[in-house]
């Protein structure tokens, strides 16, 4: 609702599906209203529900992108991933562009059909990333450029352990089933 700061959109592949969605709208924003969840939402939509890049206790980290590969079965059907919010020096538009540009070209390299790797260290121009792929997990990280790969691994070890820590809060471990 626009007045909340909260933006529901459902969408149908039936031409005449608008009427049945308008319906299931109500009847969610009727429930949300009802429980006090809505206002919720609105409030951690203004409130920013996000987290900065220290927060995991690991100053030296610029940025990271995390998606879990293993957990409950559940889990796995909903494909999910953390990533902080971006900081200096990545708050323009331009700078996040580069740095998205950077974990792609990392994530071509890890998985190359040619050459796959576990763990790459790249030294860019204003950063240095490390991209560490496991069965479990798929971590992109930056870091300073004056970063040693063994002082951005010590730092992703002790992120592990605070992305295992709030597993919970980050991720959807249990999704409720959806019935028609």
């Amino acid at each position: 609702e626009e007045k909340e700061g909260v933006t529901l959109i459902l969408l149908s592949t039936e031409r005449e599906g608008f009427y049945a969605a308008a319906a299931c709208r109500r009847q969610l924003e009727d429930a949300l209203r009802a429980q006090g969840w809505l206002a919720e939402l609105a409030a951690a939509v203004r409130g920013g529900a996000g987290y900065g890049p220290s927060r995991p206790g690991a100053p030296e980290l610029r940025h990271f992108l995390y998606k879990p590969l293993e957990g409950p079965e559940e889990m796995q059907q909903l494909p999910q991933f953390t990533s902080p919010e971006l900081e200096e020096p990545y708050t323009s538009e331009e700078e996040q562009h580069r740095l998205f540009d950077l974990y792609h070209y990392l994530h071509s390299r890890v998985h190359s059909p040619h050459r796959p790797l576990r763990l790459l260290y790249h030294v860019a121009e204003k950063e240095t990333l490390l991209a560490w792929v496991t069965s479990k997990f798929e971590l992109y990280s930056c870091f300073s450029p004056l970063v040693t790969k063994a002082g951005a691994i010590a730092v992703l070890t002790k992120l592990l352990r605070w992305l295992k820590k709030e597993e919970d809060w980050l991720f959807i471990r249990y999704p409720a089933p959806f019935t028609a």
